[in-house]
């Protein structure tokens, strides 16, 4: 994968399956990060891809667990 693929992972993560999509997007963000990033430029859309990984990690597990406190559901 691409940075550039990798960043539309991370990207998708805040709409849809945020709990997988994120650190999908973190692992392959620092995995593009080690082979680009004496490159220059090219290491920009891997190290945004990782950052906004962990921000779709964290709220979906804030998420998960806002919705598994008690009163959350219809009774």
């Amino acid at each position: 994968m691409s940075p550039g693929e990798i960043s539309i992972c991370a990207i998708a993560g805040f709409f849809v399956l945020g709990i997988i999509l994120g650190p999908v997007a973190i692992v392959c963000g620092w995995l593009a990060m080690g082979r680009t990033w004496s490159g220059g430029s090219r290491a920009w859309p891997a190290l945004v891809a990782f950052v906004l990984g962990a921000i779709d990690t964290l709220l979906a597990i804030i998420w998960l667990v806002g919705a598994a406190t008690p009163g959350s559901g219809l009774f």
